[in-house]
């Protein structure tokens, strides 16, 4: 593969159990410590659940056994069959910490899927690799049969200089079709796409 491997070229597959050694091989290249401290368990867990997991062999084991147990918690993308990201996506009720959230609490009634995280190593940045996980996630979210795919980004143009990128970028989302739903702190809407009518 070489460093300048367009998005275009990305493929994605569900996490399952075959696939725990990629999403390994994702977290822990450079420049994911975040993502290997939390194993995307963080927004899975209560906050007490999450503070009992404790340390990162314990959350990576209680991600693994959620795939193990047949749930399928995101999507690993490739470039050339090298593991080269991660989103993380399901069911709103999949991420507990959601609802004690003030910035993403629930906006209404409705039943949604919520993408909460994207995982992109060091050396794979700056090539639109979270824009092509993102379109992966609706493709995915869709044949699932949601009906609204939700997200939590930061938005750069209101509140420079944030740093919690794994969220992905409001501007990101709007070149997906995203729309704002809500607003509960300036840098950090609350976005969604219609899937189904």
């Amino acid at each position: 593969m070489t460093s300048g491997q367009p998005a275009a070229a990305l493929e994605t597959r569900p996490v399952s159990p075959g696939r725990l050694g990629d999403l390994d091989a994702v977290f822990s290249a450079r420049g994911c410590s975040v993502a290997k401290g939390c194993y995307c368990m963080y927004y899975r867990a209560t906050h007490a659940q999450y503070r009992e997991l404790g340390r990162a062999k314990a959350v990576r084991d209680a991600m693994r056994a959620l795939v193990e147990g047949g749930e399928v918690t995101g999507l690993i993308g490739y470039l050339d069959g090298e593991p080269v990201g991660w989103v993380s996506l399901g069911p709103r009720e999949a991420y507990r910490r959601l609802e004690t959230s003030k910035i993403m609490a629930p906006v209404d009634g409705e039943p949604v899927w919520s993408v909460v995280c994207f995982v992109v190593p060091s050396a794979h940045r700056g090539k639109g690799l979270a824009a092509a996980l993102l379109r992966a996630a609706v493709d995915h979210a869709r044949r699932q049969g949601a009906r609204w795919l939700e997200a939590y980004p930061v938005d750069l143009e209101a509140a420079p200089g944030q740093t919690q990128l794994w969220f992905g970028t409001a501007g990101m989302y709007r070149d997906q079709g995203f729309v704002e739903v809500a607003r509960r702190k300036p840098g950090r809407p609350v976005m969604r796409l219609r899937l189904q009518p």
